[in-house]
């Protein structure tokens, strides 16, 4: 079999394993089984909450199962049909072939990309939060790059990309903000995203143009509906409230609209200031500290599941998951997977699909990847 078959057929088989392992086939199986006979009983029908989750388990196993057979049997079919060509010196018939093969690939990355998505609040939408590290204007005018990636990365996914908070820098860029991504799978996409991400570039803030190397955090967490229950106690809430400002100190408003909430036990801190009433930006400061509170679970139920994953700690300021070098070459590289990108300008407009996918796909696997930052 000739090199492009088989880079396709290798391309495919590699992602056949991962769904494999990620649906723990064999209990899949047995799963979807029991979940038929569930079905079949008719006094499960008398609770519509209980029929309602087991119908989607129900459906998403099945798809699953079903798309993952499909890509087995074409996979098959076009191998053998690329073999049959070979002994037969029929050139139309192999590139028919390997052009099917190849189109079979995409659609294997595609499902395995969607069977990835299938966590418990993947398929929420979903805050993404930036703050700026230390560094002043270098890593404030970084962190607003990185907001405009992620609205862009939004914007291209047909998200709905709305600012819920956002504090300007005094020269340039912010010093932190707070985006809210509306979406099928917003959270599941963007949650490989948290981490630190570093920036190495000549500056155009110093007049010596030195290279300089900037930090800023990303902090990535679900929107909570109402299906999930998050409990907390008022007591342990300290509620604040501020005037909204703008770029420069200017006040957008002269009453104290602007709302912080801090959950004391576990130092979370929220905040809003996007509308002029207090009450809005309150309520969009309680749904924030739900959400962060739900994802501090999932984080932990991750860990304890599988306490041996490095891309599973907790994020931290010596965390740093990606590096971004303009100058003096360019360079975009994941420290946690390898995945590398050549063209910077493409990343920061919001070409972040393969770092995603290879982060998600990580997280299953549970395989760590020895990868040396770049200078």
């Amino acid at each position: 079999m000739r090199a492009e078959a088989q880079s396709h057929v290798d391309t495919i088989n590699e992602a056949l394993a991962l769904l494999r392992r990620f649906l723990d086939w064999d209990r899949a199986l047995r799963r979807l089984d029991e979940l038929n006979a569930r079905v079949e009983d008719q006094a499960l029908w008398n609770d519509p909450k209980a029929a309602q989750e087991v119908m989607r388990e129900r459906r998403r196993l099945d798809e699953a199962i079903t798309a993952t057979r499909q890509i087995e049997q074409e996979l098959s079919d076009n191998v053998e049909l690329v073999e049959m060509a070979e002994a037969e010196g029929d050139a139309d018939l192999e590139g028919q072939a390997v052009e099917a093969l190849a189109d079979l690939a995409k659609r294997a990355e595609h499902d395995k990309i969607q069977a990835l998505l299938a966590g418990e609040a993947d398929a929420n939408d979903t805050y993404i939060e930036i703050n700026a590290g230390a560094g002043g204007t270098e890593s404030q005018d970084w962190a607003g790059m990185l907001s405009r990636m992620y609205q862009r990365w939004g914007e291209r996914h047909g998200l709905k990309v709305e600012l819920v908070d956002q504090h300007s820098g005094e020269q340039a860029g912010i010093k932190s903000a707070t985006l809210l991504l509306k979406g099928e799978n917003a959270y599941g996409y963007a949650k490989t995203e948290s981490g630190v991400h570093r920036l190495v570039r000549i500056s155009p803030y110093d007049s010596a143009a030195r290279r300089h190397t900037s930090f800023a955090s990303v902090w990535v967490y679900p929107v909570v509906d109402e299906n999930i229950e998050v409990n907390y106690n008022e007591s342990d809430l300290r509620i604040d409230t501020y005037r909204a400002s703008g770029a420069g100190g200017q006040h957008i408003n002269t009453t104290d609209s602007a709302v912080r909430i801090t959950h004391i036990p576990t130092g979370i801190v929220v905040q809003c200031q996007n509308q002029r009433s207090q009450h809005k930006n309150k309520a969009e400061a309680y749904n924030q500290l739900r959400a962060r509170l739900y994802e501090r679970e999932l984080a932990e139920r991750e860990a304890a599941a599988n306490a041996e994953n490095a891309s599973k700690t907790d994020i931290g300021w010596g965390h740093q998951i990606r590096s971004y070098v303009l100058q003096p070459y360019q360079l975009v590289k994941d420290l946690r997977t390898g995945v590398t990108s050549t063209s910077p300008a493409d990343v920061l407009d919001g070409d972040l699909e393969a770092f995603m996918a290879a982060a998600l796909s990580q997280r299953v696997t549970g395989e760590a990847v020895e990868v040396e930052d770049v200078d």
